[in-house]
């Protein structure tokens, strides 16, 4: 549209991209145009070139394309089986865990220090091994002032053999000193102020919060939930730590869930989806897999799978076959080797 022609200067607009063009004739407004035969003639490379000015309309831009929220396909079948497998509530977890291992008569913040002393010693160690530990830490009195007068040989004795047992004495001590000193004897409130605590880090802090504080403030991932929810397709992306699982879990799993799902996955990987060799044969989820959604080990290209060869992808198929190669030619070298030595 031609807005305007005024003292040889033109503006071209358009409805949602501006465009702005001015050109100055040079000529005082009483002057009239010369004839175009008297203007000098210019090259395009002598020319002064004039810069475009380009704005776009707010109301004229592309509209966002609304996209449906991503969640793992079959997820509440599988739930729902897994429910069904952990029924019997007879995994280790369900008798020692976390959960199970304080003094139900103690006081309440003595209770909630049992709690994050159990969990710190859970981590890397099995739930009968962690049971056995606490029930000779209550025996001894586990309070902060005890684990503080207690030396550190013998606070070594009662907690072995739990995973990294020198270090877990280590983090309890500075642990239970820093909790007299800030916190007058008790654990924080808050995930932030928890893994602040030496020996402390994201999962027990939510497990902390969700059983000493009932309160839940996130998922707790350890191994068993890390690995399960690779196998079940449960991420966007295979995950290759639980901080990452955490956080993708978190993404599109219903709040209402997050403190459930660390009981339930960790039972069912205690007792169904082992780390090696899991009874899929007895799982209730085994052929619900589809091309996105692999419930085998092996789905995560992280472990293979011999014991249902129907199910193994064609990844860990090649995987196995260099593996078997890299074994065969170690035994020829082997054989070669003993074959120079007998001549």
């Amino acid at each position: 549209d031609l807005l305007s022609l005024e003292e040889g200067t033109f503006c071209l607009a358009n409805l949602h991209c501006k465009h702005v063009l001015c050109f100055a004739s040079g000529a005082d407004s009483g002057n009239a145009l010369k004839p175009e035969t008297d203007a000098p003639t210019l090259s395009s490379h002598s020319r002064r070139r004039r810069q475009l000015k380009v704005e776009y309309d707010k109301d004229g831009s592309m509209p966002q394309l609304k996209t449906e929220p991503w969640e793992p396909p079959r997820w509440k079948t599988q739930l729902e089986n897994i429910r069904a497998m952990r029924s019997g509530r007879d995994a280790p977890v369900d008798n020692m865990g976390a959960d199970k291992c304080h003094d139900a008569d103690a006081p309440a913040h003595v209770k909630r220090f049992q709690v994050l002393v159990s969990l710190m010693l859970s981590s890397q160690t099995k739930d009968q091994v962690t049971s056995a530990a606490m029930q000779k830490l209550r025996a001894h009195g586990c309070t902060v002032e005890n684990i503080l007068a207690t030396n550190d040989e013998t606070l070594g004795q009662l907690i072995y053999p739990v995973g990294f047992w020198r270090n877990k004495v280590k983090y309890l001590k500075l642990t239970s000193a820093m909790l007299q000193k800030e916190f007058g004897g008790d654990i924080p409130d808050s995930v932030e102020g928890l893994v602040r605590l030496p020996g402390v880090g994201p999962k027990m802090a939510h497990l902390a919060m969700d059983i000493a504080w009932d309160q839940v403030s996130g998922i707790g991932v350890d191994t068993h939930v890390h690995r399960i929810s690779n196998r079940l397709g449960w991420l966007k992306k295979p995950t290759k730590t639980p901080e990452e699982t955490r956080k993708s879990l978190e993404e599109w799993l219903p709040r209402e869930l997050w403190s459930e799902i660390n009981w339930l996955l960790v039972g069912f990987g205690q007792q169904v989806c082992l780390p090696v060799s899991p009874l899929c044969s007895v799982c209730l989820n085994h052929g619900l897999e589809t091309p996105d959604n692999l419930c085998l080990p092996g789905s995560n290209q992280h472990d293979l799978c011999l014991s249902v060869p129907r199910l193994i992808t064609l990844d860990s198929r090649e995987k196995a076959g260099e593996v078997c190669f890299f074994l065969f030619q170690k035994f020829l070298t082997q054989i070669s080797k003993t074959t120079v030595k007998i001549t």
